[in-house]
């Protein structure tokens, strides 16, 4: 069963007030740029990964946080959420187009930073 993003009835291409506080693309700029929802998009920019490998590999993330954010993106639209009926539950995830087409320049600008930066040290 996988899920996503709910219908909103919003006319697709209708311009949005950015700066209102209720504006749906405020949320969603919101949850993309909160403390956890880019590093979410970056980690999934290759592959679909399980729950567990997303909480492994993000070092820092709480379970909580996580599933808070995966949740927000999901509703968004975002991230697909899959649920196999196993024992327990087996749960991947895996960006959308939408959150493909997101995460591409959040990408590029990691990428952008990371080459900028010096080299690392060992030691």
């Amino acid at each position: 069963m996988m899920e996503g993003m709910q219908g909103s009835g919003v006319e697709t291409g209708k311009q949005y007030d950015v700066f209102h506080t209720d504006c749906l693309a405020r949320n969603v700029v919101d949850h993309v740029t909160g403390r956890w929802g880019i590093w979410v998009l970056i980690a999934l920019r290759r592959n679909s990964l399980r729950f567990y490998e997303l909480r492994d590999g993000i070092q820092g993330i709480s379970e909580k946080m996580l599933a808070q954010t995966l949740r927000a993106l999901v509703q968004d639209g975002l991230v697909w959420r899959e649920v196999e009926p196993t024992t327990p539950p087996q749960v991947t995830y895996g960006l959308t187009e939408f959150g493909r087409d997101i995460g591409e320049p959040l990408t590029e600008l990691f990428d952008r930073i990371t080459r900028q930066l010096p080299p690392r040290t060992t030691g």
